[in-house]
């Protein structure tokens, strides 16, 4: 009994720090990037970058273009335009981590994306992400938003080997 208690307040107490890690808004907070190394790569630098591709979200629930491939060690800029009415999101992560996050964001839809992996975007609005795929294998790009990601809004990125 008191077991369960001490469970259930200790629940009570992590729940809001998960949903307030994520806050009402999805801005993104100019300041200092995290440089923490993913499964899928590892925030890039600017004066690294050696392509851009631009991938557009809008409101069938698709990217275009829904697959690339890209080379290991490459920094790539994502211009990611939202040609929608609705808000998009562009999250990269392996199928699991992408799975999961979605998952939280059925329970907390108002989370807030302060990783360097992730881009809320406005309707009629831009985002970017700087990233380096230092990684070989077939990662994912979706949009996490409730019933976005359900509805398919997912993509492709293979890294090959230099």
């Amino acid at each position: 009994m008191q077991m369960t208690r001490a469970l259930l307040i200790c629940s009570a107490l992590l729940l809001p720090a998960v949903a307030g890690a994520h806050g009402d808004a999805h801005p993104k907070k100019p300041g200092v990037v995290k440089m923490e190394q993913k499964p899928w790569g590892i925030s890039g630098n600017a004066r690294s970058v050696r392509r851009t591709i631009e991938i557009q979200m809008t409101d069938n629930m698709r990217f275009t273009p829904d697959r690339i491939e890209v080379r290991q060690g490459d920094t790539i800029r994502f211009i990611l335009p939202n040609g929608g009415k609705q808000m998009h999101e562009f999250v990269l992560g392996t199928k699991q981590e992408l799975d999961e996050h979605a998952a939280l964001m059925k329970k907390f839809p108002k989370m807030e994306h302060d990783e360097p992996y992730m881009a809320h975007v406005s309707p009629a609005s831009k985002g970017e992400i700087i990233w380096t795929f230092n990684r070989t294998g077939d990662f994912f790009f979706a949009c996490l938003l409730p019933g976005h990601y359900d509805a398919g809004m997912v993509g492709t990125v293979r890294v090959v080997a230099k």
